[in-house]
């Protein structure tokens, strides 16, 4: 057997075995994960009857299982790693590695941080309070833990074509601030002067831009002091024609710090995905700042037909009612596979709203917006028979023909980068990535109707 061959036979060996210990280990994690879930729901009922003691209990006993999961996630990952590193498949098994858990952890940290909101709300006595306080602690340090893994894997993406999508190119950019943001120790602040792009619609690749930017970020605060660095975004249109428009980004940075070394052996990762995009990028250093001046081009959006109204009076009438809703009036439907998952939000959402209606997957759901009137839509994203993303396309496609619109806004455990534009792509209306607070919920169904 030859030198090749046996190479291939090697990697492939290391490959498979690292497949099986992220097998074994999936299940085991799956496990702590069903036992917590356990302890969740016999809190709920606990709480129903009023034994808050023991609840409270049942919540840390919940954590800890969560906390044995997380360390055993991280050190399966390590171990996978060290296989995939020889087997040079080490980016794409680890970025599926860290997708996968991120979004196993997520869903049962969502439903502590909703509950213990909901336990420290209900006035249980000061001893309990306090221990309740340090729990709530120690869920925000997983918290933290799990945010960190998204802007890990934001960082470890490299390019690849994918559909290109229409975008508010604002709007993405405050999305990058704030998934930046969710790093523990983040010493960046953000001005963003966008007087000049008055048209912010294009169409494109939108993740790439967010790991351009991204990328930037983490050379700027590994490069400069530990105190807050300002770093001022002004956009402006360079260039523009029939079909495409040419971007202009200036980003100044109140340090004297080299953001693209022009001599690195390893080119950055902003530095290549300009490139690779078409793009161009100029570097002045000061005394006392740096500005970076990025040129990317985008392509116009085609412009929407809209439907005709049946009548001018009709749609008067369809946005009057439209303006009287408020949260006691609406009839939610919530889409959702996981019932633990179903009975939390419902508890989090019933003093606030009128009625809430259940589908436990994307094909009940687009039956029942088929069949009766609802003010707005919870949607996971991923669900057994049809995905919340299918579903919510769906819905869109059937009202085009109807003049109506339905807010759709996403609760998923997908928090990665790119997730939400893949939410807005299909018509989604907004997103909302767990674990998130009550009340984070509430302002985003008050924003949307």
């Amino acid at each position: 057997m030859d030198t090749e061959s046996e190479n291939k036979n090697y990697q492939g060996t290391l490959s498979k075995h690292g497949d099986i210990v992220y097998d074994s280990a999936t299940k085991e994690f799956e496990r702590f994960l069903l036992f917590s879930s356990g302890c969740l729901l016999a809190s709920l009922v606990l709480l129903t009857f009023d034994f808050k003691l023991i609840a409270g209990v049942l919540i840390i006993a919940a954590a800890s299982l969560i906390i044995l999961g997380l360390k055993k996630a991280s050190y399966t990952a390590s171990k996978y790693r060290e296989a995939l590193d020889e087997a040079e498949k080490v980016t794409e098994k680890q970025n599926e590695v860290i997708t996968s858990f991120s979004h196993k952890i997520r869903e049962p940290l969502n439903n502590l941080v909703i509950v213990t909101d909901m336990l420290i709300e209900s006035g249980i006595p000061k001893k309990q309070l306090e221990l309740l306080e340090t729990f709530i602690a120690s869920t925000n340090n997983m918290v933290t833990t799990v945010n960190e893994l998204s802007m890990h894997s934001a960082g470890n993406l490299g390019y690849e074509l994918r559909k290109s999508i229409r975008f508010n190119l604002i709007s993405t950019l405050e999305n990058t601030f704030d998934l930046y943001s969710l790093k523990d120790k983040a010493n960046l602040e953000f001005i963003l002067n966008k007087k000049e792009l008055k048209d912010p619609e294009f169409f494109g690749d939108p993740i790439i831009l967010k790991q351009i930017f991204l990328d930037i970020f983490n050379i700027i605060e590994n490069k400069a002091s530990e105190k807050a660095i300002t770093v001022t975004i002004n956009l402006k249109k360079a260039r523009e024609t029939s079909n495409n428009v040419t971007i202009a980004f200036r980003i100044q940075v109140d340090r004297n710090v080299t953001i693209i070394e022009e001599s690195e052996t390893s080119i950055s990762l902003a530095k290549r995905l300009i490139s690779l995009s078409g793009g161009e990028y100029e570097q002045e250093l000061g005394s006392n700042h740096t500005i970076l001046n990025i040129s990317l081009s985008f392509n116009k959006p085609v412009a929407e037909v809209k439907q005709q109204p049946v009548s001018t009076k009709m749609e008067e009438l369809t946005q009057r009612e439209k303006v009287k809703k408020e949260l006691k009036d609406l009839k939610i439907l919530l889409v959702e596979d996981n019932l633990i998952n179903q009975k939390i939000t419902m508890l989090t959402l019933s003093p606030f709203v009128g009625s809430i209606d259940t589908a436990s997957n994307g094909k009940e759901a687009l039956d029942k917006f088929g069949t009766s009137n609802y003010d707005l839509i919870l949607m996971d994203i991923q669900m057994p028979v049809m995905s919340g993303l299918t579903a919510a396309e769906k819905m869109r496609a059937l009202e085009s023909s109807t003049n109506s619109h339905v807010p759709i806004i996403a609760i998923t455990a997908n928090a990665m980068i790119g997730d939400k534009e893949k939410c807005l792509a299909v018509g989604i209306d907004d997103y909302i990535s767990k674990p998130f607070q009550p009340a984070s919920l509430v302002e985003k169904i008050k924003k949307v109707i």
